[in-house]
């Protein structure tokens, strides 16, 4: 029994740990989450699948077969006892027992077996007599099911286990062990996946993962394996005719259901169902469960806007799931198109630009980070839905990915509506977003040109020359050059094409400014020559914000508040995108969502067994905890003058303070308040 305890211990701490970690996750998630090292460590314990672990099957497997012993010992003794009143106990041992009393009751033998008799069935004990030469003993009991509460306990420990080890994956293997069955761990095609990669329909229980896109339809699960997977097949294919999903005002999904038909192989009968969380449906004794949704491979209508240069964009499409070779920069990169989110709700609450989505991902940097802004998170929380966005990878040729994020509709932040394109260099980071100002045309093509415009040295010239016109007093014509020539070194630095210092791994931007006003100006004049140097970049990028509008056939921007407010953004912006990760931004420009239902398909005759076991432990726990074991002994034998003398005794298992009420109950009913007893309150 101590053994069994330990075992259940240790089950029920591995237990724990499966519940912690996700289980069955993808390596590289796994690694994210512990580092390579610990990723390792716990690998090599089988800690990211341990219900299928060969040591918790080991230690699942020795628990049955312990506690199968112990009940196999015990139950023939608790059979015996149960069938045994033990009248055959020796009249003076009683005097031996903790609770005992004497006493003489005023009639003759068989009256007095009487009295004892109606005595024993009004409390509702069951007796029996045993007569002899010198006296009656009446042998009683009560609470015999606390025995059977024993037995059933135990027997439900074996049943959960039981059926725990039929559910698992030990009848998977040992079947693909005794049929040439291997795993699979290439990629492709469900359909193309050979046939020793396959368990048959008739396999007697899987649990295993059902992919079904919106108008699609599939017969063929996947089981995951620590080593691969395997493919189980279908008697039925399931038909996805709609997915449906509702959501709570904070974005959290509230309800998703999904429309399904289903198409028996053997019969050819459909039969339409509804399959809701917590809800599932049983055809031919497999279970359906709604377990969650994917994108079922929607199409994007993309154009990849070129930072750098003047090429016009790129416009295309391509459906989630796919990978697409792109260039930019003179570079090749892969384009991999990862997902679609219709629906993500933002705090934008009082100036927030830490909106956060339902999934937790953080509009707002780092105050140490290049993209985004730190921003007083403690505020009133005012969630809206910003409408969608999507993810994507970009690789480079080296195999290096980055991810990044990018909403199709602008964001009001702070009161500017701006474009919002995320990135990061791992998925465990949270996302840093550039934010990109919207133009009088609603569109961020204003500050795009002005981007391309600093690019260019002789636009950077004449917009320095334009400022240094505009902005020179009338008394003062000789500070007209000192003014050109400072404002054009400034965009110089601002665009990376002029580095202040050679060694200088700063890409351009305001950080650029910084770099070369530490390495040039003495400490105490740095705050005012910063001041001169900020009034002189952001009035020469105004010009050239002007030109650029010219070049589009545009009218120029007026000087009011809004002007000033798209300005302050837009330098903020270019000074941040610098540091953007890759040549081209990709804007969405139009989807076509198709959804997909992720169903967990299961057979698990087990769960009969579980569900036994659980009622039995709940039986038995009950039974062992409130039903009190008590036997009692009541010795009669003639007294003379027609009396009885009575000896009485009572033993249980646990000592209580019921016990003690119980026994001075039943001694005053038989024999009175006078009669002799032992200690009964010790």
């Amino acid at each position: 029994m101590r053994f069994a305890i330990t075992l259940l211990c240790v089950i029920c701490i591995a237990s724990v740990i499966g519940t912690v970690v996700k289980q069955n996750e993808p390596l590289n998630n796994y690694i994210n989450q512990f580092g390579p090292f610990w990723a390792d460590v716990f690998g090599r314990f089988h800690l990211f699948n341990v219900y299928s672990a060969p040591w918790f099957l080991l230690i699942l497997g020795f628990l049955v077969l312990s506690t199968s012993l112990c009940i196999a010992r015990n139950t023939p003794k608790i059979l015996n006892d149960l069938r045994s009143f033990k009248e055959h106990v020796r009249a003076q041992s009683l005097k031996a027992f903790h609770h005992k009393a004497e006493g003489e009751l005023a009639a003759n033998g068989d009256v007095a077996l009487q009295q004892v008799s109606d005595l024993l069935a009004r409390r509702g004990w069951q007796a029996r007599a045993q007569v002899r030469e010198d006296g009656t003993m009446v042998a009683a009991r009560q609470g015999r099911l606390n025995k059977i509460g024993y037995l059933a306990a135990h027997s439900a420990v074996v049943l959960v286990c039981l059926g725990g080890l039929f559910d698992g994956d030990l009848v998977v293997r040992a079947q693909m062990w005794l049929t040439g069955k291997s795993t699979f761990e290439g990629g492709g095609l469900i359909k193309d996946v050979a046939p020793e990669h396959r368990l048959p329909a008739t396999n007697p229980t899987f649990r295993g993962n059902l992919f079904v896109p919106e108008g699609g339809r599939a017969g063929t699960a996947v089981l995951s394996m620590p080593n691969g997977i395997v493919l189980q097949d279908l008697d039925f294919d399931v038909e996805l005719k709609k997915f449906i999903v509702e959501y709570y005002d904070t974005g959290m999904p509230k309800l998703f259901a999904s429309k399904i038909v289903l198409h028996d192989h053997d019969t050819g009968a459909t039969t339409e169902a509804m399959v809701k969380v917590n809800e599932p449906v049983f055809h031919r004794g497999v279970a359906i469960y709604q377990s969650s949704f994917e994108d079922g491979g929607s199409l994007l209508e993309l154009t990849a806007q070129p930072l750098a240069g003047n090429g016009p964009p790129l416009v295309f499409k391509g459906r989630i799931g796919d990978s697409l070779p792109l260039t930019g920069g003179g570079d090749k990169y892969t384009l991999e198109l990862t997902g679609l989110r219709v629906i993500n709700v933002e705090n934008l609450g009082e100036a927030n630009a830490k909106g956060t989505d339902v999934r937790k991902v953080d509009l707002g940097g780092a105050l140490d980070k290049h993209l985004g802004a730190g921003i007083n998170p403690d505020k009133k929380k005012q969630l809206h839905n910003v409408g969608p966005s999507f993810t994507y990878k970009l690789r480079d040729a080296s195999g290096q990915a980055r991810e990044f994020q990018n909403y199709m509709l602008p964001l009001e932040i702070d009161g500017q509506r701006v474009f919002v394109m995320g990135v990061r260099e791992a998925t465990d980071e949270n996302f840093r977003y550039l934010r990109i100002p919207v133009d009088d045309q609603n569109s961020m093509n204003g500050w795009l040109h002005l981007r391309r415009a600093l690019a260019d040295p002789a636009l950077r010239r004449q917009a320095a020359q334009r400022y240094a016109d505009s902005a020179t007093p009338a008394n003062r014509p000789e500070m007209r050059d000192q003014l050109r020539v400072t404002g054009e070194r400034a965009l110089a630095l601002f665009a990376g094409a002029e580095k202040a210092a050679k060694s200088d791994p700063v890409p351009g931007g305001l950080a650029a400014l910084s770099q070369f006003i530490e390495g040039t100006v003495p400490q105490a004049d740095r705050q005012r020559v910063a001041d001169v140097l900020l009034r002189i970049l952001n009035g020469s990028l105004f010009e050239l914000e002007q030109m650029a509008r010219q070049a589009d056939g545009l009218a120029p921007l007026p000087s009011d508040a809004s002007t000033q407010a798209f300005m302050t953004q837009a330098v903020m912006a270019l000074s941040d995108s610098y540091f953007y990760p890759a040549p081209l931004m990709m804007q969405l420009s139009g989807f076509n969502q198709v959804q997909a239902s992720v169903f967990q398909v299961a057979r698990a005759p087990g769960k009969k067994l579980v569900y036994l076991g659980a009622v039995l432990l709940i039986l038995g726990v009950f039974a062992m905890l409130y039903i009190r074991e008590r036997r009692l002994w009541v010795w009669l034998s003639p007294a003379g003058d027609g009396h009885t003398r009575v000896l009485m005794a009572m033993s249980t298992p646990r000592r209580t303070l019921d016990i003690d009420a119980d026994f001075n109950a039943m001694r005053q009913d038989l024999l009175g308040p006078s009669a002799l007893s032992g200690d009964t309150t010790r």
